[in-house]
C-alpha cells in the first residue's frame, strides 16, 4: 500500500531534495572507507593540529583495542566526559568499531549529577578529561560501583602533550589514555553491528526530574547525515564544518556525524564562548557549513572579525535549539550572503533534526519541512488524539527513523512519549507549532511554555519576538505564573537584559517605554503584567534561554 503524499512533497520537488541511497552502517565503517580514499584530507582541525582520515582511523583502532584489554564488550557503556577534542571524536569511533554504547557526559556536571549518570546508565568505562576526573569527578562521595575504569586525557594531548595528575578513586582503575593507545595496535576489525544497536544514550537536558537517557540507534544517528545531504549534497574531500555545539548534547555530536559521514574536515572548538577561536578558524578556513544557536549568531554579529570571513564557499548555515527571529535573520544574511541560512529543528529523542528549511526554498517565516523519511503532524494539546486542521496550533509529533528507541530503564516515560496514532509510533515532543498548505511548520512554543490568559493562548516565543527589536533590550523571556484570583489563568511576566548601551539608564523610563510599545503592538491579553530587568539572561550550557532556572528565580520572589 502506497502511503499517502504529503503536502511538503511539492516543495521537495521543486528544491531538488531527494534522499541519496543509504547503508546503516556505524560511523567507523565510512571513516574506514575515507581512510582509504582520501587518507591525507583532514578529518579534524583542532588548533594548529591536523587530524587526517587515515591518522584518525588509526587513533580509533588503538583505542578500541584499549577497550577491548579492558574487558569493554557490546553490552558495555563508554561515558564521553571533556569537551569538543580529538579525543572525543577517536572515542565516539572506537565504541563504534566496537559495536558498545557511548554515553556524552556534560564537562558541567556537579559531582551527583555526574554520579547519576554514570549510575544511570552503567557506564563501566569513562574517559574524562584531566581537570574534570581531579574536580567533578574526584568530588563524587559515593562512586557508582558500575565504574571500572577511567581514562585520563589532556587537552593538549595533541598539541603539546603534558603529565597528567591522575585523581585517586576508590576502587576504580585510573590510567591516562595517551600511554595506553600508544601501546595497542593500531589494527581493529570491525564487529559486527545492527543497525538497531544503540549507539548512543543522549541524556535530555531534563526541564522537570531528572535528565533521561535517550538511547539513539546506529540508524537514528547516520540517517540523519543523510537527511542533511539530501538538502545540500557534500562532496567528499572537500567540504570544511564548524558547528561550536558541544558534543556531549545531541546538536553537537550530530554536526560531527554529519561531517565525517561525508568525508568532510571537523574544526573543533573546545570553548563556544571563545569568539577569537571561532572567527579565527573560520577566517583560516572558510566554511562550507556553520551552526550555531540564535545568541552566538547575535554574539558573532557585534564581533568585528566575523565580518571579515570568506563566506563564499558557505553552503549552509545553520540556526539550531530556539526560534531564530526574522530581525537576527535579516543581519545574519547581511553579513553571509542571502538564502544560505535556515532553521534546523527537533530535539534529543529525534537524533535530533526532523525539521529544517532548505536552502533553496526556504520560507524565513517557517522553521521548515520534515526532512525526508519523517512524518509529521500537528495533534491537540490536550490529548493528542485529534489532528489540527491547516493553520491551527496544537502538539508536534513526528514518526520515522530518526525517533529514539526508548528512554533507557524509563518504560513508562517511553510509552508516554512514543504513542501509536494514525498506525504508526508517534514521538510527542511537547512542542507547540502549526503547519501550512505546503507543510512548512511554524513553532509557537513548547507546550509548557504557553500561557492561558482569559481563555486566550499566548505564545512567548511571539511576545519575545517583539520586545527584542526594542534597541534597549538586548534579550528578553517570557515566563507564566498562575494568577492566584483566576485559577487557569497565568500572569504574563517578563525578564529583560538590557543592551550595554542602555545599562545606566533609569529603569522606570524604560519601563514605561516598553509597556506603551507593548500595548500599541501586542493584543492586550499579551501584554505583560510584570517586567523584570535582570543583568543577563541565563542560559544554558548549549545557549537556550534557561527558563527554568527563571521560573525558580520568580518562585523564589513570590515566597
Amino acid at each position: 500500500m502506497t502511503e499517502q503524499a504529503k503536502p511538503w512533497d511539492f516543495v521537495y520537488q521543486e528544491a531538488g531534495v531527494t534522499l541519496p541511497p543509504f547503508d546503516e552502517q556505524p560511523l567507523s565503517v565510512y571513516v574506514q572507507e575515507h581512510a582509504h580514499a582520501i587518507p591525507d584530507f583532514p578529518a579534524l582541525k583542532f588548533y594548529s593540529k591536523s587530524i587526517t582520515y587515515a591518522e584518525l582511523d588509526r587513533l580509533a583502532n588503538q583505542l578500541a583495542n584499549v577497550l577491548i584489554d579492558l574487558g569493554v564488550e557490546k553490552q558495555d557503556v563508554v561515558g564521553f566526559h571533556m569537551p569538543n577534542i580529538p579525543q572525543y571524536v577517536i572515542a565516539v569511533l572506537a565504541v563504534a568499531k566496537i559495536g558498545c554504547a557511548g554515553s556524552g557526559v556534560s564537562p558541567l556536571l556537579t559531582p551527583s549529577e555526574l554520579a547519576y549518570q554514570i549510575e544511570d546508565a552503567s557506564i563501566s568505562t569513562l574517559i574524562s578529561l584531566d581537570a574534570l576526573a581531579n574536580s567533578s569527578l574526584a568530588g563524587i562521595e559515593n562512586m557508582p560501583s558500575c565504574l571500572t575504569t577511567v581514562l585520563v586525557c589532556g587537552a593538549t594531548d595533541y598539541l603539546a602533550p603534558a603529565e597528567l595528575t591522575l585523581p585517586t578513586l576508590d576502587n576504580v582503575n585510573v590510567m591516562p589514555l595517551l600511554a595506553q593507545m600508544a601501546a595497542a595496535s593500531d589494527q581493529f576489525e570491525q564487529r559486527e553491528v545492527h543497525w538497531n544497536d544503540t549507539f548512543l544514550i543522549q541524556y535530555t537536558g531534563g526541564t522537570t526530574g531528572k535528565p533521561k537517557g535517550a538511547m539513539l540507534s546506529v540508524r537514528n544517528i547516520v540517517r540523519c547525515a543523510a537527511t542533511q545531504y539530501a538538502l545540500q549534497p557534500l562532496n567528499p574531500g572537500e567540504e570544511t564544518f564548524l558547528t561550536p555545539f558541544p558534543m556531549f548534547h545531541i546538536a553537537g555530536i550530530g554536526g560531527v556525524v554529519s561531517g565525517l559521514r561525508y568525508g568532510g574536515c571537523g574544526i573543533l572548538v573546545p570553548d563556544p564562548r571563545d569568539l577569537d577561536y571561532i572567527c579565527d578558524q573560520l577566517m583560516a578556513n572558510p566554511p562550507s557549513y556553520f551552526g550555531a544557536v540564535p545568541t552566538l549568531f547575535q554574539m558573532l554579529l557585534q564581533h568585528e572579525k566575523f565580518k571579515k570571513i570568506d563566506w563564499s564557499k558557505l553552503k549552509m548555515a545553520i540556526s539550531g535549539a530556539a526560534p531564530l527571529t526574522a530581525d537576527d535573520r535579516r543581519k545574519i544574511e547581511q553579513v553571509i550572503g542571502e538564502n544560505k541560512i535556515c532553521d534546523a529543528f527537533g530535539m534529543t529523542e529525534t537524533s535530533p533534526v526532523y525539521v529544517v528549511n532548505p536552502c533553496t526554498r526556504i520560507k524565513p517565516s517557517a522553521l521548515g519541512i520534515p526532512v525526508p523519511g519523517a512524518d509529521v503532524k500537528i495533534v491537540d494539546v490536550e490529548t493528542g488524539t485529534q489532528e489540527m486542521p491547516v493553520g491551527e496550533p496544537g502538539e508536534i509529533i513526528t514518526a520515522g527513523p530518526h525517533v529514539m528507541k526508548g528512554y533507557l530503564n524509563l518504560p513508562e516515560e517511553s510509552a508516554k512519549a512514543m504513542r501509536e496514532f494514525d498506525g504508526k509510533t508517534w514521538m510527542y515532543t511537547g512542542d507547540v507549532g502549526f503547519i501550512d498548505e505546503e507543510g512548512y511548520i511554524s513553532i509557537s512554543d513548547r507546550a509548557k511554555d504557553m500561557l492561558i490568559v482569559g481563555g486566550f493562548k499566548v505564545f512567548s516565543v511571539e511576545v519575545e519576538d517583539k520586545l527584542n527589536s526594542l534597541d534597549f533590550v538586548a534579550n528578553s523571556a517570557i515566563i507564566g505564573e498562575p494568577d492566584a484570583a483566576r485559577p487557569g489563568n497565568d500572569l504574563v511576566n517578563v525578564f529583560v537584559e538590557l543592551s550595554p548601551q542602555s545599562q545606566d539608564r533609569d529603569k522606570g523610563e524604560l519601563e514605561s517605554q516598553l509597556m506603551a510599545f507593548c500595548r500599541k503592538n501586542l493584543s492586550p491579553y499579551k501584554v505583560p503584567k510584570v517586567v523584570h530587568f535582570i543583568d543577563a539572561i541565563p542560559l544554558t550550557a548549549v545557549g537556550k534561554i534557561d527558563k527554568k532556572l527563571l521560573r525558580d528565580q520568580l518562585s523564589q520572589k513570590q515566597a
